[in-house]
């Protein structure tokens, strides 16, 4: 399951920073961060994602919700791989450097 999280957090990380490199947002930092909800009965399967990106740099919100967005609707194979009934989530900060 740990796995899982860390393939989630990787795609969607190195998505988001493409899509913000691409886009000449000045990305300093980037750190994604995972909390998982499991069914309590086994397979004790992932019930609920939250991820929360915190980037470092001069982004727009506006340029890092399209950035998620992107990564969680279309480049992602692995969080489009997962269950549909899963509930996802994302959030994120942006801390000017």
């Amino acid at each position: 399951m740990q796995v899982l999280a860390y393939a989630v957090m990787a795609c969607m990380g190195m998505d988001v920073a493409h899509v913000l490199q691409k886009g000449r947002h000045d990305l300093q930092k980037l750190e994604v961060t995972f909390e998982g909800t499991r069914a309590p009965k086994p397979p004790k399967r992932y019930t609920g994602i939250h991820l929360h990106f915190a980037v470092t740099g001069s982004v727009p919100d506006e340029a890092v919700a399209r950035a998620i967005d992107l990564s969680r609707t279309t480049y992602c194979s692995v969080s489009n791989s997962l269950r549909e009934d899963i509930e996802f989530k994302t959030t994120f900060t942006v801390k000017a450097s």
